[in-house]
Order: structure tokens, then C-alpha cells, then sequence
């Protein structure tokens, strides 16, 4: 696999820095076919999916009832949840191919979304809302678009009778977004292995970005991930009366600690994916980032050269394990010495890592055995980057060049999380495709007034529907 990543590494240099001519902005009239995907997706986004009020199950099961009235058969849509959490339920489709040899391939999306205050939002987040060439509402971009599109790409082959070579499977699942929730992709791959058995899935991670001026500058693949981990810090102490105070507090001890890992800086390093990014996204760019992008993944001991990337926190976050202080609880009353202070310090964790060796840095860095640091959740598989292959990558970068001329293709890992970990620890590579693009400032994901712009959606619509098509043969 070496040598083929280096062929495409090759690939990529060889191509010149460019900057999209893509148009975005405002859209004609919509297509009777967008009509329909506009319906679904406004459905979908318009179901409240948080993990606090709202219901997956209800989304799966309206997603099931369009296949169905597409012309699915029953043995073809497996809705599933658990008593346990009936409301955290998904679904599993099946578009049968005519290959008895080639596996399946697999469509993965969540259906669940972050929490969203209606008081702190312009509009309603809940209420696919389209304004000045945008449609906003919590889920718009991150994940319903791409749930609604590869529902929809199934109900488009079903009306054209379209007979693939693979199977096309997809998946849509609940528990993304909430680490202690029921987490659909991991229930499937551990339990329903068999429903979602494929050569390898596409999923959210990729893209376009755009330089916020209205041109995409770049389209990326998402090949693996750093790991998630959460950390739980506890310091205790006996505690006493807060009218004779004594140096040994737990708030004390624990605040030295997490000032030390603030301070720490784990070491740059590079996989193959990353190398790549870094050479080829700096060498499209026309400033003193760009250079030193490529001056790094030539040389990863450049401290010139690092100076300058490190000073953009997600080239910084690319390059090594980062570890950071997210929530604090401690002490019992306010005229008491703190008897218990707990910390939770979440790390992503670079491929080639393991919690347990995070684990023992932090100890090292904190230097004090009486914080006690204990792996929140100990049941996640470790992050493993599947290969850049020819055959999957090389259909993305054609489409690429024909949807958006002259915009590089650059493989990237996630700095964040996704479910595509569950499906690599299983087996199943997947891969965060391109397509629908966005803009610097992360379009509200996560945040308030989520928002993705009405071009993207349907251009990217387009762009996954015939890679699917591409890869189903």
C-alpha cells in the first residue's frame, strides 16, 4: 500500500496550485427532482434529533416509509433499537446489486444532532429556513444533508431501475453526537455485523472548503481519524474548616495539574495521510502558511517552518495528540476545605497512540501521584486509517475534476471524531467523501445559526449521487 500512496502523492504534486472557479451563490428554480430531495431532507432536519428531546427512531422510520412508497420491499429496510433507549433507534437499507462476488458498499450518515436553545438562535433551529442563499436549521449540514442525499440516491435508483453491480447498503444511525448515548454505528458493528458487511463505506469527514469570498479552494477526503478519549482527573483531600486553611487542596492540586497539561506540548508527527495533506494543501496556497506547510512535510524538524503552521490550531490539532481541561467539579460547601475535585480532560489521540500510552503521559506531566486519572470509557477501538486505495480514491478525484475543475483533491484526517472508527474496527474502511463544500468559519456546526449554503447542497447532492453510481460498478 506504500507504494500506491506515494504514486498518489505523486498524483497530487503534480498537479499546479489552482483556485476554484466554481460558482456558489443563489440557485434557479429547483428541478422536480431536487423538489423531492428538498422534501425529504426538510422532513428530516425539522425532526427534532437531540439526544435530550428528540426522537431517531421517528426520523428513521419516516426516512423507511419514502423508500417504501419508492418501491423498497420490507426485507429491504431493517429499522432496529434497543428497549433501552427505543427512541435512539436507526435504520439499515439494502438496493440489491447483480454481482455475486463484488461486496457491498456502504452509505453511513447520523441522523442525530447537537442541542440547539431556540432563545439563542436568529431563527427557529428546528425550521429549514432559506435566507440570502443559505438554508439554516440545526442538522442542515452536519449530518442530514448527507443522510437526506443517500436516501434519496437510493429512492433515485429505485425510480430508474437502475441494477448496480455492488449491493448499495446504507446505514443512518443514532449517537454521534453524544459519547455516553447508544451509539447506533457501534451497536450495528458489534452486534448486526452481517446488516452492514461491505468492502467499505462513505461518510461525513470530506469536502469542500471555500476561501469565504465564494470560491472553493480545495476538496478533501477524510482517511481515518484521532482517537477520542476522555480523561477523568480526581485529587482528593480530607478536607477541614475553611476558617484554618492548610497548602494541601484538592482545588489547589488539581489546578497545578491542569495548568502543566495546558502547558504541555505533545511532539509534531506524520502518517502518510498527513504528509500528503500537508505538501499538497501548501503547495495551493500563495502565502508564508503555504510554505511552511511544505517545508514541514519535508522536513517534520523544521521549527522555523512549525512556528508558523502551529500558529493555525487545526494544521496544530493535524500534527500531533492534543489533550485539553473541558469540565470541572469540586468542593462541597462554600466554608469547607474541597474534600474532591474531578477534572475531565479530553484528548484526540494521533493514529499509532493508544489511550493507555495518553494515559501515562499525562501522569508524567502532572507529576503528582495523588491525581488519580482514569479513562472515562474504556470500550472505543483505536483509530485505524484505512488505505488510500486507487480504486475508491481514483473515481472521487475524477468526479472532483469534472464538478470542480481545477480544485485539489488532498486527503486529510479528522481531528475530530465520526462513526467510521466502529466500522474500521471491524473491518470496513471508510472514508469521508467530497462534495458539498463549506465555508472558514464552520458554518454554525456544533455552534448557533447552523447553516449550509442552497448551491452546496445541490451541486454536492449531484457529486455524491453519481459517486455512489461510480462505485457501485
Amino acid at each position: 500500500m506504500k507504494s500506491s500512496l506515494l504514486a498518489f502523492a505523486a498524483c497530487l504534486l503534480a498537479a499546479g496550485p489552482v483556485a476554484s472557479q466554481v460558482p456558489t451563490g443563489a440557485m434557479g428554480p429547483l428541478r422536480p427532482d431536487q423538489q423531492r430531495f428538498f422534501a425529504l431532507y426538510k422532513e428530516l432536519v425539522e425532526t427534532d434529533t437531540t439526544v435530550t428531546n428528540g426522537n431517531c427512531t421517528r426520523a428513521a422510520a419516516q426516512i423507511a416509509a419514502r423508500l417504501k412508497a419508492a418501491g423498497f420491499a420490507d426485507d429491504q429496510l431493517v429499522p432496529f433499537s434497543v428497549p433501552e433507549h427505543p427512541k435512539e433507534g436507526g435504520l439499515v437499507a439494502v438496493y440489491p446489486g447483480t454481482s455475486a462476488t463484488l461486496k457491498p458498499l456502504l452509505l453511513l450518515a447520523h441522523i442525530d444532532v447537537v442541542a440547539a436553545k431556540r432563545a439563542d438562535w436568529v431563527r427557529d433551529p428546528f425550521k429549514l429556513i432559506e435566507d440570502n442563499g443559505y438554508y439554516y436549521a440545526r442538522g442542515i449540514a452536519d449530518d442530514k444533508m448527507m443522510a437526506a442525499t443517500w436516501a434519496d440516491t437510493l429512492i433515485r435508483f429505485r425510480q430508474a431501475g437502475y441494477k448496480p453491480a455492488r449491493t448499495v447498503k446504507m446505514a443512518l444511525t443514532c449517537g454521534e453526537e453524544t459519547d455516553t448515548a447508544f451509539n447506533g454505528a457501534q451497536y450495528l458493528a458489534n452486534h448486526r455485523r452481517e446488516l452492514i458487511d461491505a468492502a467499505f463505506a462513505l461518510n461525513e469527514g470530506g469536502g469542500g472548503d471555500t476561501d469565504g469570498k465564494g470560491k472553493i479552494v480545495a476538496q478533501s477526503i477524510q482517511v481515518g481519524e484521532k482517537i477520542y478519549q476522555d480523561y477523568r482527573l480526581v485529587a482528593t483531600n480530607p478536607g477541614g474548616h475553611s476558617s484554618q486553611p492548610v497548602r494541601e487542596n484538592a482545588i489547589y492540586a488539581m489546578s497545578e495539574a491542569l495548568l502543566k497539561i495546558r502547558e504541555h506540548e505533545f511532539p509534531a508527527e506524520f502518517n502518510d495521510t498527513t504528509r500528503v495533506f500537508f505538501a499538497r494543501a501548501g503547495a495551493a496556497r500563495k502565502d508564508a502558511m503555504g510554505a511552511a506547510m511544505v517545508a514541514l512535510a519535508k522536513d517534520p524538524g523544521d521549527a522555523r517552518a512549525a512556528a508558523v503552521v502551529n500558529t493555525d490550531k487545526g494544521f496544530h490539532s493535524m500534527l500531533r495528540t492534543t489533550c485539553v481541561a473541558t469540565m470541572i467539579d469540586g468542593g462541597h460547601a462554600v466554608n469547607a476545605l474541597p474534600q474532591r475535585v474531578e477534572s475531565n480532560v479530553n484528548c484526540r489521540i494521533f493514529p499509532g497512540h493508544t489511550p493507555a500510552e495518553t494515559r501515562e503521559a499525562l501522569a508524567r506531566v502532572i507529576g503528582n501521584p495523588g491525581i488519580g486519572i482514569e479513562l472515562a470509557r474504556k470500550d472505543k477501538p483505536l483509530a485505524t486509517p484505512p488505505a488510500l486505495d486507487p480504486a475508491i480514491i481514483g473515481p472521487m478525484e475524477a468526479l472532483s475534476a469534472r464538478y470542480f475543475p481545477g480544485v485539489p483533491v488532498i486527503p486529510s484526517i479528522s481531528t475530530g471524531a465520526t462513526d467510521g472508527l466502529y466500522l474500521a474496527a471491524v473491518g470496513i474502511p471508510t472514508y469521508g467523501v467530497p462534495g458539498a463544500w463549506g465555508d472558514p468559519d464552520g458554518n454554525g456546526a456544533h455552534g448557533l445559526n447552523e447553516r449550509l449554503e442552497v448551491r452546496s447542497v445541490y451541486v454536492g447532492r449531484d457529486y455524491l449521487y453519481d459517486l455512489v453510481k461510480a462505485l457501485a460498478e
